[in-house]
């Protein structure tokens, strides 16, 4: 490859989407043309109940595999930077960091009430096709059986269900099932956020100096321009404030604080052990 990828990392519902699809309207940056690629990344795992990888993970195998699809995207895009977005790679960046050791990281954290709120939406959501056809041309061949079974039996499990939720949304922490057994969806949905964040922001610490860049969702949205602007400085791409500019015209953040809308006072109570701790200690470091 010509430039490691840069790899944004945070947990589902963070502004991943966001964050990327702006970086990908300046030139010479370019993304897969699907929302994300966990088919690729989970490739010689996919039997491993959770997205929690290390490199106990890792065999040179599956390194090449990965290596080499990201080459292959790089040439077809003809694009000078890859901005990678898959949310589970917020619990597994020592395993990225032994794949793309020189990778740039955008680390992007958000209110977790917010995402919660947000999350459960996304559990709870109908089927939309064009998307799941979109991730799905890029499940390795001999892969193709499992994730087919898989897909049915989630589909199935959200007929029966009494909060009518899939069985299995974003990242997978572990003990993620076990709690799907026993807690609300909200609560699962902020516990997810807490593993992602936590998870993310411990391992990312221990990177290089000059690796990682820390955002908060809030700022960006209330100040994308500035924010670009950091984010330029650190990749170290020059761009101009006209060309910044022309990229933030569909940031938003009239998501902000959404969560008081949305969730019932009981819910809000019955997640905030779960959430206020991570606000109080990584949110507030960023």
């Amino acid at each position: 490859m010509k430039n490691e990828p840069i790899i944004i990392i945070g947990a589902g519902r963070s502004g991943t989407n966001i964050l990327r699809d702006t970086l990908c309207r300046l030139t010479g940056l370019k993304t897969w043309p699907c929302d994300e690629i966990n088919y690729i990344w989970r490739h010689g795992n996919i039997r491993k109940e959770s997205d929690r990888f290390t490199t106990d993970n890792l065999t040179l195998k599956i390194q090449k595999f990965i290596q080499r699809k990201f080459d292959r995207f790089e040439k077809s895009s003809n694009a000078e930077f890859i901005i990678e977005k898959t949310c589970a790679n917020s619990l597994r960046v020592p395993f990225i960091n032994s794949i793309f050791p020189n990778a740039k990281y955008i680390f992007i954290i958000r209110n977790g009430f917010d995402v919660a709120s947000s999350a459960k939406l996304r559990w709870t959501a109908s089927l939309e096709l064009k998307y799941i056809f979109k991730k799905a041309a890029y499940i390795p061949t001999e892969d193709i059986p499992y994730y087919g079974f898989r897909y049915f039996i989630n589909r199935i499990k959200k007929l029966f269900s009494k909060e009518k939720r899939l069985s299995f949304w974003g990242p997978l922490y572990p003990d993620m099932k076990y709690d799907l057994k026993r807690d609300s969806l909200i609560e699962v949905c902020a516990k997810q956020w807490r593993a992602c964040t936590e998870t993310a922001y411990n391992d990312l610490r221990s990177l290089t100096e000059g690796r990682v860049h820390y955002l908060k969702y809030e700022d960006f949205v209330t100040a994308p321009l500035s924010e670009m602007q950091k984010i330029a400085r650190f990749l170290g791409i020059e761009f101009t404030n006209e060309e910044l500019k022309k990229v933030i015209g569909k940031v938003s953040s009239k998501s902000v604080g959404s969560y008081k809308r949305h969730l019932a006072e009981e819910e809000i109570i019955a997640i905030k052990p779960i959430v206020a701790p991570v606000m109080e200690d990584v949110y507030q470091k960023v």
